[in-house]
């Protein structure tokens, strides 16, 4: 039995979902004419009380979509240390929009209106203009943090009085909505662009949506092209979405159940310095100084267990749809052996 947390990526389509995409009828959407990728977008605009919304083979091109619509070349994007357009987009606001990241210290990816309005840049020729605020919620490198929503708004009125655009990473946002019960229109009603993410805790083969206003939306379709995105009878994956979106979301609870019982777990290893809280599908620890990182994983490797290393000593697991309570009984007995060595 394979036990693999790398990452909620890595799961496969249940069978009611391979039925629903097996049945989906398409076109050819690079015309506009696949009728289950606009249900799709419809629908996720809709959840979210937006005009507009664009169907994504990845959220990364979501992401750097949404910069290049909000920012011009030699401007600035505000975002955290830990932010994952700065770390693991490949530098892609630089190379796609000509844009740098202002990066601000945060506490565990997160930070606050106070430190956002430091970090704007004077309105002088010599820096750069700082056009953009964005946001990750939940925090992936941050352990599934979830941002306080109170503290979002006092951000969102910072963008407003400076006239700034305010972006959310919204890749697990599905995770921190079902943890914080904050609604979908809440975040429609605050940010100006939003991606969410299809393919990581919903369990979709592929994919991710951006929505926003028509305004800020009007050239997303050419950016995309730009960017190579466009895709022709999209609608079976599309209709792999439209049902997640249906069936998917409120069991995102069982994966934050299991990852919270894998941290304390984890508390009880004396190879473990640390564990982060555990709010919602994510588990990061860090290792003693005696322990070798590598020995480590390889050692849950050999009994089929898979996790990812950070380096430093940390390590994360990730739940997921495919990581059954037979998986998870089985796993807990393995660390509580550990434990008791």
């Amino acid at each position: 039995m394979n036990i693999d947390l790398r990452s909620d990526t890595v799961t496969k389509p249940t069978n009611d979902m391979l039925t629903a995409m097996m049945q989906a009828e398409v076109g050819d959407d690079v015309f506009r004419e696949d009728p289950t990728v606009n249900m799709l977008e419809q629908k996720v605009a809709d959840m979210f009380g937006k005009e507009s919304a664009l169907f994504f083979p990845s959220g990364t091109m979501a992401n750097q979509t949404a910069i290049k619509l909000h920012t011009n070349p030699g401007e600035q994007v505000i975002c955290d240390k830990y932010a994952h357009i700065y770390n693991y987009e490949s530098g892609g606001a630089s190379f796609n929009s000509g844009v740098s990241c202002k990066l601000i210290d945060g506490n565990r990816g997160m930070f606050t209106a106070k430190q956002v309005i430091e970090a704007i840049n004077p309105d002088d020729y010599y820096y750069s203009k700082t056009s953009l605020v964005e946001i990750e919620n939940t925090t992936n490198k941050g352990g599934g943090a979830c941002w306080d929503f109170e503290e979002i708004l006092a951000i969102r009125q910072v963008c407003a009085e400076n006239g700034l655009g305010f972006h959310l990473d919204g890749a697990r946002l599905w995770n921190a909505l079902v943890e914080t019960n904050d609604s979908i229109a809440q975040y429609g009603k605050v940010f100006d662009t939003i991606s969410v993410c299809l393919s990581k805790g919903l369990g979709c083969p592929v994919g991710s949506v951006l929505v926003g206003d028509a305004k800020i939306m009007k050239d997303a379709l050419r950016v995309r092209k730009i960017f190579g995105g466009n895709m022709r009878q999209a609608g079976y994956l599309a209709a792999a979405g439209i049902y997640a979106l249906d069936n998917h979301v409120t069991r995102l609870k069982e994966d934050h159940k299991k990852a919270k019982e894998i941290g304390a777990f984890l508390t009880q290893l004396s190879v473990v310095k640390s564990v982060e809280p555990v709010e919602t599908n994510i588990v990061i620890f860090e290792l003693n100084e005696a322990m070798d990182e590598k020995k480590f994983v390889q050692d849950l490797a050999d009994q089929q267990i898979y996790i990812i290393g950070m380096g430093n000593k940390k390590l994360r697991m990730v739940t997921h749809l495919n990581y059954d309570d037979t998986m998870h009984n089985r796993f807990l007995e393995i660390l509580k052996k550990l434990a008791e060595k």
